[in-house]
Formats: C-alpha cells, structure tokens, sequence
C-alpha cells in the first residue's frame, strides 16, 4: 500500500495498524495522570501514535498544526466534541461518540477534543501527516473560540 499524505490514507494506515497490535512495537499503558502516548512509526509522509484514556480522562479543545490525520478506537469508547463554523461566523459543538472499530480522518484545520466518558479504559490509534510540529490549543470564551496555547514538538511532547 502506498501513503501519499490524504486524508483517505490516513484512515487506512490507522486503521492497518489498529487492526495489527502484535506489531507496535510497544504495548498500551495507562497512567492515572494523564493520558499515556507513544509513537508506534514514523516514515517520511505521516506518522503514527498510541494513545490511552482511562475513564474521565480527555484532550482540551486543539488542532494539529495544519497536519491531517485520521483516528481509529482499538478498544473502549471515546467522545469527541468538533468545533464546525456555521454561516454567521461563529461556530456549534458537534459531538461523535467512537466506540471500538470506529474511526475517521480529518482535514488540516480540524479543531475537537476527545474524552473518555466510559467507564472502561480505551486505546486509539491516531496517524498525522505531515508529522506534527505544533498543537494549539483552544478555550471557548464569550467572544468564542481563542487560542491558549501552542505547543511544540520536541517541547511539550
């Protein structure tokens, strides 16, 4: 299979490695303090994470530094919260609930945050490409959508 960067690749290379687990090269964990994160692969067009979420646990609101991805739910249930722009320029949380064997991809300019609502541990694979650079991070406030901050490869992660 070749990766030419798409989004609809993206899906599949999550999904080619969702679906394979003996392969990763390192098995899930879970932390009681914060979510537990390992790069699986990286190759010249994307790259691939493993991600786990106890119950309760979540991202904030944040983009991926104009990388498009796809994610996939290995197992357990995740809910996701999308920011969409509406007409009058503002935005509405639209919300996706992803239990195993779920997934999809997203373009550059994809703005979410995932949560654990379950009472079950989950695991999800998430592919970025190109690989990431930056994360920034969002707060709703009254005049809406404003950034908090934006993190750096090599930094903060």
């Amino acid at each position: 299979m070749t990766h030419v960067g798409t989004v609809i690749d993206h899906l599949a290379v999550a999904r080619g490695y969702a679906d394979d687990p003996v392969a990763w090269p390192v098995a899930p964990r879970f932390s009681a303090t914060g979510r537990w994160f390992a790069k699986l692969a990286e190759h010249r067009d994307y790259e691939v994470w493993l991600l786990t979420w106890l119950p309760g646990q979540g991202t904030d609101l944040h983009d991926h530094g104009g990388s498009a991805g796809a994610l996939h739910v290995v197992s357990g249930s995740l809910v996701e919260d999308v920011v969409a722009p509406v007409a009058d320029g503002g935005f509405r949380m639209n919300v996706r609930h992803l239990d195993a064997g779920i997934g999809h991809a997203f373009g550059p300019r994809y703005v979410h945050r995932i949560v654990n609502r379950s009472r079950r541990p989950a695991v999800s694979v998430h592919v970025y490409g190109p690989a990431l650079t930056s994360m920034t991070r969002y707060r709703l406030s009254a005049v809406g959508l404003e950034v908090a901050e934006v993190e750096r490869a090599g930094v903060q992660w």
